[in-house]
């Protein structure tokens, strides 16, 4: 598979875990590519991350806004929209079914017809 390819698919997977993630609780950009981290995303760049949250923004599926910071400069964070919870949960079913087609082609055994 061509890098482009490829990268086009972690967008999309990534995007669908960015609102599961913002669903659980409003983070600001280094707390979400750190939780990320934890779920085995290490190598997803920094530069990724950021312009897909202002996208996700622009089309209506996540707010964000600015908080002081004990730490130094005020951090934006982001939360999930209602129309944001609609793409949530169609990522959802739609992750399951992709996968379970994967995981049958993977184990060589075709549906049940």
């Amino acid at each position: 598979m061509a890098r482009d390819d490829n990268s086009q698919m972690l967008k999309g997977i990534l995007q669908g875990c960015l609102l599961i993630l913002l669903a659980r609780k409003e983070r600001y950009g280094y707390a979400i590519s750190e939780s990320l981290n934890l779920f085995g995303f290490e190598n997803v760049p920094k530069g990724t991350i950021y312009p897909l949250l202002m996208t996700m923004e622009k089309k209506g599926l996540l707010t964000s806004h600015m908080r002081p910071s004990p730490d130094g400069p005020s951090r934006k964070y982001y939360a999930i929209t209602a129309e944001g919870e609609k793409a949530k949960q169609t990522f959802i079913l739609q992750w399951q079914e992709l996968k379970s087609h994967v995981d049958q082609i993977i184990a060589n055994q075709p549906e049940e017809e």
